[in-house]
């Protein structure tokens, strides 16, 4: 009878498999559709007389001599956090001095501002790319990406992957799977 060889240079018969990275699966990262740019918040209470009403002979002066290129390539929000009456004229004007030199200009806060920045971002990606994938979602990241976002890309993803899951290729929570 003979002993099994001990021989360390015989092939192993037990490999280490990376079943992550053999699953097919595609993995979306949200945070790499960042825009990038500065986020700044344009608060008309600055425009206020005595910090309760707008007057158009004074803010149309305002607008005459403020240095708008300061918002070059920023996307901007604007807002009134005063509770003052804000004629919708005005946040138009504003917009159409803003918009020459900044990047994106939304009425809103600076979470409405992400939330249209990432809508805008989705909308670019070839969502036919995903066409009966298995596409899992990424849920960590850097940067805070919105909740209507990953909303957004689901409703979108839905009607061409194979299958939808949330969070990591090694863990993730199924959300959808196209009927056979």
């Amino acid at each position: 009878m003979t002993a099994p060889s001990t021989n360390s240079l015989e092939p192993a018969t037990d490999q280490i498999t990376n079943r992550v990275a053999t699953s097919g699966l595609v993995s979306l990262d949200l945070e790499e559709h960042y825009p990038a740019g500065e986020r700044i918040l344009y608060d008309l209470k600055d425009n206020l007389f005595m910090g309760l009403i707008l007057k158009e002979k004074d803010f149309r002066a305002f607008l005459k001599a403020h240095d708008w290129a300061q918002y070059a390539q920023q996307h901007v929000a604007v807002t009134c956090t005063e509770d003052a009456i804000i004629p919708t004229w005005a946040y138009m004007l504003l917009a159409l001095h803003l918009q020459p030199h900044a990047s994106t200009v939304v009425f809103g806060d600076l979470q409405k501002l992400e939330e249209q920045l990432f809508e805008t971002a989705i909308s670019k990606i070839a969502i036919e790319t995903y066409r009966n994938a298995r596409v899992v979602v990424k849920g960590c990241s850097k940067i805070p990406v919105p909740t209507s976002a990953y909303v957004r890309i689901a409703a979108l993803l839905q009607p061409v992957v194979q299958s939808l899951m949330f969070g990591e290729p090694c863990s993730t929570v199924p959300l959808y799977k196209k009927a056979k």
